[in-house]
């Protein structure tokens, strides 16, 4: 069967988009749309140059034997300031505060739409081009670190609070949460990790850094490398967290019965903003909380 040139490209576009990070070759086109390898590379160069300008990802021409192409998902400056903004805005409610100066978020993070954004966010600005896995620690962090897994092309796997019979041989430790008040304990199947493995923590909130800091004490155990750390919102206060090396989307403080809320956007890389872009939204943000 005969394909025409914008049905070809609208499947392309779907094929790539659905499979990020994942390797097509030539040849793989070739057949499915039983075409020439020469109209088969127009036709890819189409959809490399509208992802690009409109800032929907990039699509790689990879040489070699083994080569292809294969679409990377990438997020704009423009793109992360009206996401973060806008999240921001919702967690700034009165009615989000709970007892203990906690801020109720679970609409949003176990919002589909809202954690596929954070995912692709996340894998813009986490070099991931060696992980073999991402890891977080259940059970609120799953669906964005799900969504991160998926954007990344990369299996997801589970820190457990408890030990599961079902899941066999299982290493288990304790650590001391951020604030020094709590003793807890994680388990992580042996089958789960293999030794060397380098990995991508991700986690949905990190007050004091103790959670991130007993993932990655675990990873150690298991021999994994920790090449990347994620986390949705991070609190203002203590500043000295127990972890380094990481990034987070939005920054939150709690005083009475306000909540000041406000996007992490140093976090991202250079080749997502520009400084003069950054301070622009960084004057708006600090008139808005005046």
């Amino acid at each position: 069967m005969k394909f025409k040139r914008t049905e070809r490209i609208g499947a392309i576009v779907k094929i790539l988009s659905d499979h990020p990070n994942k390797i097509y070759t030539l040849s793989y086109f070739t057949e499915k749309f039983n075409a020439a390898k020469s109209t088969i590379s127009e036709d890819l160069l189409v959809v490399k140059n509208v992802f690009e300008k409109l800032q929907l990802g990039k699509v790689i021409t990879i040489s070699g034997a083994a080569g292809g192409v294969k679409y990377i998902p990438k997020t704009s400056i423009e793109e992360n300031q009206n996401f973060l903004m806008e999240l921001c805005e919702k967690i700034s409610s009165p009615d989000r505060i709970l007892s203990g100066r906690f801020v109720y978020l679970i609409d949003l993070i176990y919002d589909p739409s809202v954690v596929a954004k954070i995912g692709k966010v996340f894998a813009s600005n986490i070099d991931y081009s060696e992980a073999d896995c991402v890891v977080t620690m259940e059970t609120k962090g799953i669906p964005m670190a799900l969504m991160t897994a998926k954007a990344m092309n990369l299996p997801l796997v589970i820190i457990r609070k408890d030990i599961k019979v079902s899941e066999g041989p299982t290493l288990s430790m304790t650590y001391v949460t951020g604030d020094n008040s709590k003793v807890q304990s994680m388990s992580l199947p042996r089958k789960a990790l293999k030794p060397g493995s380098k990995v991508i923590l991700i986690d949905d909130f990190m007050r004091g850094g103790g959670t991130i800091k007993g993932m990655t004490q675990l990873m150690n155990e298991f021999g994994a490398d920790v090449i990347g750390t994620g986390v949705f919102i991070t609190t203002s206060t203590p500043e000295e967290k127990l972890v380094e090396d990481y990034i987070s989307l939005i920054e939150i403080d709690t005083r009475d019965n306000e909540i000041i809320v406000k996007p992490n956007l140093k976090t991202f890389k250079d080749e997502y903003r520009t400084e003069d872009i950054i301070e622009d939204v960084l004057d708006e943000i600090e008139d808005e909380i005046n």
